[in-house]
């Protein structure tokens, strides 16, 4: 009988770090930014005019990468060094399952034919506003990490939008309809780089915590 508590030790520890995340809370905002960006997207009419979907595809990521972003905030930087296990996984984990699951709700939010702004698009964005989110965790803390998410791509909203050109399918990637293959390698390389930094080095320690 001795050996039946221990199944629960991970489990409990699964349920301690779900709670010191706030993920229960952050997944609940995942999935009302994907409802709010269905209702608004339906109300845009872009049945007449995909290009009317642009808002909600550049902000709807926007807002859910600031969200994942703030659930990445660790209380104490010496569980991590003290821990028996080392840390990255748990990071990576963390960062993969709440990317996939805010792509899979937006993308389901705002359907559409690739070569408009659906699905596709809010996938690549949100996969972008992910990496700059995850290099802000990393360098100035999980707590303001959205502050330089939402600051870039609000920058690329008001002054990517509209403007033709090769080039600005790299800088303004976050305007682009869903296949342009320039903004998905530039989106795709902000998450793989951001994500690496924060899997390694986690979130910065912030005043009074760690």
């Amino acid at each position: 009988m001795r050996h039946a508590g221990l199944p629960l030790a991970p489990a409990y520890g699964y349920a301690l770090y779900a709670r010191s995340h706030a993920l229960p809370r952050t997944v609940a905002t995942l999935l009302g930014t994907a409802i709010l960006a269905a209702l608004c997207a339906h109300r845009l009419n872009a049945y007449i005019d995909p290009g009317r979907r642009v808002p909600v595809v550049a902000l709807a990521p926007m807002l859910a990468a600031s969200a994942i972003g703030i659930s990445l905030h660790q209380h104490s930087t010496e569980l991590d060094r003290t821990a028996v296990r080392p840390a990255w996984p748990r990071r990576l984990a963390h960062l993969l399952a709440l990317t996939a699951l805010a792509a899979g709700a937006l993308a389901l939010a705002v359907p559409g034919h690739a070569q408009e702004f659906g699905g596709p698009a809010m996938v690549r964005n949100l996969s972008g506003a992910m990496g700059v989110t995850a290099v802000a965790t990393a360098v100035i803390g999980a707590r303001l990490s959205w502050l330089p998410t939402i600051a870039y791509v609000s920058a690329l909203y008001w002054a990517g939008g509209g403007v033709p050109g090769r080039a600005a399918t790299v800088w303004a990637w976050a305007m682009q309809p869903g296949p342009q293959p320039a903004a998905w390698a530039t989106a795709t390389g902000l998450f793989v780089a951001g994500g690496a930094l924060y899997v390694v080095r986690g979130a910065r320690p912030e005043s009074g915590h760690g």
